[in-house]
């Protein structure tokens, strides 16, 4: 018998089995035999090497023509064996139970950004964006940060070209803000940054930050420290202890940072707080008259205050959340206890 018509009489003799199978059991046994790992189809499809090269293009096509016409009547031979002699009516519960698909909730690290952003926005403060990708000059010497600086170390950021990286904060939207608009000036930017920091239970090397900026004349560290107190309250209730202590910022002068009472021991000192009964919030300080002079501001008529925190810091804060690591694994049993 010829390669062509042995394989004309597996495809009849197959087809009439799984026609006639009546039972689970008996279309299993068709589906194994014709169609299982060590099947009759694979059995041809093994020889198919041994064809003549003359015939074996159109040995191929039909060894695939009968393994596509043997999948068809095995999914019809399914199909009714399952449904027995019941009607589609028949078979269809209405008594049952829908699944309801399962809505999408805030992430909390979102939830705590929209409610950083409405309290500013209430105090008068605009949101204003800007890239992720920036230029050395909006993420450094706009800022006050010389080409000398240990922060512009390579090991320290995500370079893309010798002139482009991800920035590493929020700032260069402020320089971009002040360089088209004069005072007076109130804004707040959120947005996602980049640092090459070890992940650990306080660190990752992609976080979202809020920097806010305000400029007019007569601002002064009285007025900061109001605003980034009604904010505290804000967040955290108005029993809320903070304090400001000396700190160090290239874009700032004086430079500040602020303090909460820890939100895991109330004060009360733990691990976590490392026994000091506060916890570091935020950086801030008076804009360095530096980076008026960058964007042209008169920085003798003009004074201003700015501020950077990072969200997911914030929200540990606010949820007593001890690794920020499980703000970004994304496991739902964690998220669930913060959806509303």
């Amino acid at each position: 018998m010829t390669v062509k018509g042995e394989l004309a009489k597996i495809r009849e003799e197959g087809l009439k089995e799984f026609r006639a199978a009546q039972s689970a059991e008996e279309v299993e046994a068709a589906r194994i035999k014709y169609m299982g790992r060590k099947g009759l189809v694979s059995a041809q499809f093994s020889k198919l090497g041994t064809v003549e090269p003359e015939l074996r293009a159109e040995t191929g096509k039909a060894l695939n023509e009968m393994k596509g016409a043997f999948s068809k009547a095995l999914n019809e031979a399914e199909e009714r064996v399952k449904g027995g002699k019941a009607t589609p009516r028949e078979r269809l519960d209405l008594t049952i139970p829908g699944k309801r698909p399962e809505r999408g909730r805030y992430h909390p690290i979102t939830m705590v950004q929209e409610e950083m952003i409405e309290i500013f926005q209430g105090l008068g403060f605009e949101v204003v964006e800007g890239p992720e990708v920036e230029i050395e000059f909006y993420n450094f010497e706009g800022l006050n940060i010389p080409k000398e600086h240990p922060a512009r170390e390579p090991r320290d950021n995500f370079y893309i070209s010798d002139d482009l990286l991800l920035r590493t904060q929020t700032s260069p939207v402020q320089i971009r803000a002040m360089e088209k608009r004069k005072p007076p000036v109130r804004l707040v930017s959120p947005g996602r940054v980049y640092r090459p920091d070890t992940v650990d239970s306080t660190h990752h090397y992609m976080f979202t930050q809020i920097e806010g900026l305000m400029v007019e004349r007569g601002v002064s560290f009285a007025d900061l420290k109001g605003v980034l107190e009604l904010f505290a309250k804000g967040m955290f209730g108005e029993d809320v202890k903070t304090r400001f202590v000396p700190s160090y910022f290239p874009f700032t002068e004086p430079s500040a940072q602020m303090d909460i009472g820890c939100t895991f021991c109330a004060g009360k000192k733990c691990d976590v707080c490392g026994g000091t009964g506060w916890l570091e919030l935020l950086g801030c300080g008076m804009v360095h008259p530096n980076v008026f002079k960058v964007v042209g501001y008169d920085y003798e008529e003009f004074t201003g205050w700015a501020f950077g925190v990072g969200v997911e810091r914030l929200a540990m804060r606010k949820y007593g959340i001890n690794d920020i690591r499980l703000l970004t694994e994304n496991d739902v049993r964690f998220l669930r206890q913060f959806w509303k």
